[in-house]
């Protein structure tokens, strides 16, 4: 609590706080805070459809990451919806999104996908 000198009437006097140490949005700038995120029961306020999809997946909710993704018509969704398809196993559907999204079929580690995508989204 920050002491405050009376105003007029003795009520005090507004504080002014240096907000630039405050994310007063808690808006999710990195993969480290994206990540940090997931403690939480719901995703970070102001993510994209993308993102939230992929916040989902991490929580292991396909249901929510799935409709999620798909509710996002750009590239960035189609190139989540790939990779939740591909995290299904259903690899054909998977190329599909790969082919909407204009990037080529991953092949690594699903781990390291879902990083990749999410450090370009956050971007």
């Amino acid at each position: 609590m920050f002491p405050a000198s009376p105003g007029p009437g003795g009520c005090p006097k507004p504080v002014r706080i240096a907000t630039e140490f405050f994310d007063l949005n808690l808006a999710v700038k990195n993969l480290e805070e994206f990540r940090g995120s997931l403690v939480r029961d719901n995703p970070p306020e102001g993510l994209s459809l993308a993102l939230a999809a992929l916040w989902w997946d991490a929580k292991g909710d396909w249901t929510r990451a799935h409709e999620s993704a798909q509710k996002d018509q750009g590239a960035e969704g189609a190139w989540v919806h790939a990779y939740i398809h591909r995290k299904e196993g259903d690899l054909s559907n998977a190329a599909y999104w790969y082919r909407r999204a204009g990037k080529p079929t991953a092949r690594g580690s699903l781990e390291d996908e879902w990083a990749e995508i999410t450090g370009s989204l956050l971007e």
